[in-house]
């Protein structure tokens, strides 16, 4: 059985833990074996439904009064005794922040190896997995011996995709653990910002060092605000206090994964790449014809960004009436 650990966020999936399920799915076949899930909090039974969406068969929920919110030590703790109980072939989430924190918490737990950012795994004894290593920059080939597989899988190394199976079964799963497996937990939540943020933003017009100031970003504001989207920016920009370092893409930044990134200015160095390369589809605006980011788009403009981004502004007023 493949046990797969699922992040939500106030009774709903995160898009990490649909990209989980859909990556799941895959090894679940490759393993022939069924699919099950792990949903631990106080707020996550309303999730069962969406687990059972993306393929979840059985869903293994764990409640408890100190469960309030999200705590690493507490969650690596549950997945520990779930792996012990249940016995599972192997154990995955996604490599988010949160699921390479929970696994690593588990794996400690366990006294066993943990293998992160996988592109690719092959079952057998011994697993062979193909994992991101500096920051997308490198991809290694690995081998795993284990009594149980823990694997995280890259972020974005799939699109989220649901399922047309049956409705997941539900069993309560009771963890035996008490206050000192709740040294951190998330107490509370202050919301920063609302409406549609840079990681989740479908369209994200980026800047590099070629919008020539911060002036000249007034114009990609424009444009992202007209698409619902928003501005992002490589870190030359953020190193010359044009932008604020919350707009980066980039390794030491934010990764993006919309359906259009439009580039413009963007030379398209390695670290901004890794942050940018989920995208569906990339625009490129740039006057040199060589710069990375052009050869890697689907599409380039080689032309001056300050008169092809007004330009394209136009035509959207004028499309949207």
């Amino acid at each position: 059985m493949l046990l797969v650990v699922l992040e939500h966020e106030r009774g709903e999936l995160t898009e990490a833990a649909r990209e989980a399920l859909t990556f799941g799915r895959s090894l679940a076949d490759k393993m022939d074996e069924g699919i099950e899930a792990a949903l631990i909090g106080s707020d996550a039974e309303p999730c069962v439904n969406q687990a059972g969406e993306f393929g979840a068969e059985v869903v293994h929920t764990c409640t408890h009064e100190l469960l309030s919110d999200y705590g690493p030590d507490a969650y690596g703790a549950v997945i520990a005794e779930m792996v012990a109980e249940l016995e599972p072939a192997a154990v995955l989430a996604c490599g988010s922040e949160r699921g390479n924190e929970i696994m690593a918490q588990a794996a400690a737990r366990l006294d066993a190896p943990f293998v992160a950012n996988c592109v690719d795994i092959t079952p057998g004894y011994p697993w062979s997995m193909t994992r991101v290593q500096w920051g997308g920059s490198l991809l290694e080939d690995s081998i795993l011996d284990a009594d149980v597989a823990l694997f995280t899988c890259g972020l974005h190394a799939v699109a989220a995709q649901p399922d047309d199976g049956a409705d997941a079964s539900v069993e309560e799963f009771d963890a035996e653990f008490d206050e000192s497996h709740c040294v951190t937990m998330v107490k509370d939540r202050t919301v920063q910002e609302a409406g549609v943020t840079l990681p989740t933003a479908r369209v994200v017009c980026g800047g590099g060092r070629g919008v020539g100031s911060a002036d000249g970003f007034a114009k990609l504001e424009e444009l992202a605000d007209l698409l619902n989207g928003r501005v992002g920016c490589s870190r030359a920009v953020t190193n010359l206090g044009w932008r604020p370092h919350s707009d980066q893409v980039g390794q030491t930044g934010t990764r993006i994964a919309p359906e259009i990134y439009i580039a413009s200015g963007v030379s398209g160095a390695i670290q901004h790449w890794v942050g940018a390369m989920a995208s569906k589809h990339i625009l490129a605006i740039n006057t040199d014809r060589e710069a990375n980011m052009v050869v890697k788009a689907d599409w380039a403009v080689i032309a001056d960004l300050h008169q092809v981004i007004p330009a394209i502004t136009a035509e959207v007023q004028r499309r949207k009436g």
